[in-house]
């Protein structure tokens, strides 16, 4: 998770910086983005969608070292509060999309929708994927983030090979974060579980 959020920080050079987290590892992505920003002198503004002590594991880590370091969380838990808290990031520099990762799926509802639907025309940033694209089939699950830039982790995902989902991913960069080749290579995984 610091590999990618690290990787995603490398694409911002200026500030200020919104980033925009769910709950979930995106989410935790998002909060080292966060940490690196704040820590390199940017103005960083976080919005979590979801409330804090619902994060858990590693995004949960992640999160409590920003704070211990300062950093500020503007949690939103209601459609209101998202659709404001979203549109008053219109006035950063670089929007960042920590909101969902690659297990979306069926169509996006409630308050990541909302999210989605208000996000302001501002130079975006998406960490792995834009939010509400669907990494398999490159589709979109009923709205989604179009991004200047999309940092993926490891590999390109399947779906980013569909025509649609280039309309969203704008510039994209694959970033080496540690994962072993071997993990892309189905033959030489199999291989490899049968020697354990």
């Amino acid at each position: 998770m610091n590999n990618a959020g690290t990787a995603v920080f490398k694409a911002i050079d200026h500030g200020p910086v919104g980033i925009v987290c769910g709950k979930g590892n995106n989410g935790g992505d998002g909060f080292v983005v966060a940490r690196l920003s704040m820590l390199a002198g940017y103005d960083t503004r976080v919005v979590l969608i979801g409330d804090p002590d619902e994060i858990k594991g590693d995004a949960a880590l992640f999160m409590n070292v920003y704070r211990r370091l300062g950093g500020k969380i503007h949690s939103v838990q209601d459609e209101a509060s998202v659709a404001a808290a979203i549109k008053d990031l219109d006035d950063c520099a670089i929007l960042v999309d920590a909101v969902l990762g690659t297990g979306t799926t069926g169509e996006v509802h409630g308050l990541m929708r909302t999210a989605i639907e208000s996000w302001p025309k501002v130079r975006t940033i998406a960490v792995d994927l834009p939010s509400g694209l669907n990494a398999d089939t490159g589709e979109l699950c009923g709205c989604g983030i179009q991004a200047e830039v999309t940092v993926t982790f490891g590999f390109a995902k399947q779906g980013f090979e569909n025509p649609n989902a280039q309309l969203y991913l704008g510039h994209l960069v694959v970033a080496d974060i540690g994962i072993p080749a071997v993990c892309a290579d189905d033959e030489a995984w199999q291989a490899l579980q049968s020697q354990s």
